[in-house]
């Protein structure tokens, strides 16, 4: 019997809320993984992504749990032993009482972004956020009706906002919350207690919704992290098992939410992921066992830091902000080029170094730098100041 003919195709209308900019480290890394299909050796300087695997610990539990058959549904806020495991590292860590029911397991900190702008603002609603930052920060905030309001940052505020800035943005359109990060990405620079109080206080007095992305807490280098949750209980901290722990492909994060909150974000995350993969949440509450072994990795992130911020003046390249936290060096590239994306995607074809374009980070002045990310080795990193060493020298 012949099969029935299928209608012809015909054009997709795609909504306009899908039309978001690419989140362009991505995009370097493609190109990156077809240069090495053909053969070409690429250090990765573009992700941030820990080279080291995740701590033993949680392998091990992961891999006990798979052979046990621990693989169904979790309760939608987490298992109840790694939200406790979760409220009592901000007792070892800050020296907090942080009530369990306070904290929401995520899928990665991607998914507690997400929770949090869809618990916290309305469509239209302008959210502000620093320039240079992180770019998923914009894309979903788009994404989902919001307007997000770039605050174009200072060198000396250390590239972090200050309240003034942000009773500026207010005055212009009444703002709903502010997003802040330390450390941060791309710039690896850190707030300070009374910096980050200053912003909180600043917010309380315009009645805005405060939200802290602490991914990178535990690569701190100039001075110990604050954690929001140490100013007030009225923020939401978003963070993840995925940098200091190097758990980036288990997709596993949590939040700190104010109190009564909780009941909103498990509704929504019962609807949009039911929950976070249990093996990943076992590997998760594990891993807090594994920090000697995850302090051992940043040991590393100091030595390669070291490695490119007195290597790459020695290449020709000697302006970068400070690195105070993360894996990361934001460098000037202007003496160079003007086109930081051009740049880029040559010294990937030429020099086989990958980084990525500020244009990600910043629209004001990204075309003018490069992000650097040192979470791989020692070795590669020593291998890539002698890379891009002879790429300016080519010209």
């Amino acid at each position: 019997m012949a099969a029935a003919p299928v209608s012809p195709a015909r054009a997709t209308v795609l909504s306009r809320r899908s039309a978001v900019e690419p989140f362009i480290v991505m995009d370097v890394m493609e190109h990156a993984a077809r240069i090495e299909a053909a053969g070409g050796h690429v250090i990765h300087l573009e992700v941030g992504q820990p080279a080291a695997p995740a701590p033993l610990v949680a392998r091990q539990a992961a891999a006990a749990a798979l052979a046990a058959g621990q693989v169904g549904y979790t309760a939608a806020l987490g298992i109840p032993a790694l939200r406790a495991r979760i409220a009592r590292h901000y007792g070892e860590v800050h020296g907090l009482a942080v009530d369990p029911e306070r904290i929401v397991v995520t899928n990665g900190s991607s998914g507690g972004f997400v929770l949090a702008f869809l618990a916290l603002f309305e469509p239209g609603d302008r959210v502000a956020i620093a320039a240079p930052g992180y770019p998923p920060y914009r894309h979903v905030l788009t994404a989902l009706g919001c307007e997000p309001v770039l605050i174009e940052t200072r060198a000396e505020d250390r590239h972090a906002l200050t309240p003034a800035q942000l009773l500026a943005a207010h005055r212009q359109a009444p703002l709903k919350g502010v997003l802040v990060a330390s450390p941060a990405n791309p710039t690896g620079t850190m707030m300070d207690r009374p910096a980050l109080a200053a912003l909180h206080a600043c917010a309380r007095d315009l009645n805005l919704a405060f939200i802290s992305d602490e991914i990178y807490h535990g690569l701190d280098y100039a001075f110990p992290a604050v954690s929001a949750a140490q100013i007030g209980e009225d923020v939401t901290v978003i963070n993840s098992f995925s940098k200091y722990f190097c758990m980036t492909g288990w997709r596993v994060g949590w939040m700190v939410v104010p109190p009564g909150v909780s009941r909103t974000m498990e509704r929504l995350q019962q609807n949009f992921s039911i929950c976070v993969p249990t093996l990943s949440q076992i590997a998760a509450d594990a891993a807090f066992e594994g920090r000697a072994e995850m302090d051992g990795v940043k040991a590393g992130y100091v030595e390669n830091r070291r490695i490119l911020t007195q290597g790459l003046p020695a290449a020709g390249l000697s302006r970068f902000l400070p690195a105070d936290g993360a894996f990361y060096l934001y460098a000037d590239v202007s003496d160079f080029t003007d086109d930081s994306a051009a740049f880029a995607r040559r010294m990937l074809d030429e020099a086989h170094v990958a980084a990525t374009p500020g244009v990600d980070f910043d629209p004001f002045h990204g075309r003018r730098f490069l992000r650097f990310s040192y979470a791989g080795s020692p070795a590669h990193m020593a291998q890539a100041v002698e890379r891009i060493g002879a790429f300016l020298k080519r010209g």
